[in-house]
């Protein structure tokens, strides 16, 4: 898939990201998404390209390293991306929201509850469909997004897109673990004593979380 020359650029190692299950696709490829995706296999899933993932892991990173880490929001509906976001917000600074995305968060400044009404400086979600409540109301209100996106993903509506298998529980991980290390190296504080102790496993959802099916968002 790479050369030898840019398997020694990336973040991970390259056998790394395919035990992760990274680069895995699905059946169906979006117009918006051919720039990532590198082939498509015998049995019709679409490959990602590692390259692309790896590059966009790092301009996601630069682009929320210049924010203020404590006005960016980070989203997942998905049950397998619940975890790694909580990990990311805890590390990094963001706010998380998970689970059910309440209608109003960015938009309606009356909103209580569980969560309230926030007006961030950037919005990071982890699937553009599951999470569209947040990206519909990001864009309506001006908001840039930084998202992940797999081969059956739109990208309308997003600033920065990592292209990856949003779905599987060891991708999410190794996505989320790297963003996280890459946002503190921007920010000048990933210490060689903090870098050894982010471990990708501690990114990883508990098995006991199931994906949630898509009627019951």
């Amino acid at each position: 898939m790479l050369s030898p020359e840019q398997e020694g650029e990336l973040l991970a190692p390259l056998e790394d990201y395919l035990k992760a299950g990274v680069h895995i696709g699905t059946s169906s490829g979006m117009k918006s998404m051919e720039w990532a995706i590198y082939r498509t296999r015998s049995d019709g899933l679409y490959v990602l390209d590692v390259h692309k993932t790896d590059e966009r892991i790092r301009v996601a990173a630069q682009f929320l390293a210049r924010q203020n880490i404590n006005r960016v929001v980070a989203c997942s509906v998905r049950a397998y991306g619940i975890y790694p976001v909580e990990m990311f917000s805890k590390v990094a600074g963001a706010i998380p929201i998970t689970g059910r995305f309440i209608p109003g968060i960015f938009t309606n400044p009356n909103i209580y509850g569980r969560y309230h009404y926030l007006q961030p400086s950037t919005v990071l979600i982890t699937d553009p469909h599951f999470d569209r409540q947040a990206l519909k109301e990001a864009a309506r209100v001006g908001i840039p997004v930084v998202s992940l996106v797999d081969t059956d993903n739109v990208t309308s509506n997003v600033d920065v897109a990592i292209p990856c298998n949003n779905k599987g529980r060891n991708s999410l991980a190794m996505i989320f673990w790297l963003l996280t290390k890459e946002v503190l190296k921007e920010r000048g504080e990933l210490t060689p004593e903090k870098d050894a102790q982010l471990r990708v496993e501690h990114f990883r959802a508990p098995r006991g979380r199931r994906p949630m099916p898509a009627g019951e968002m």
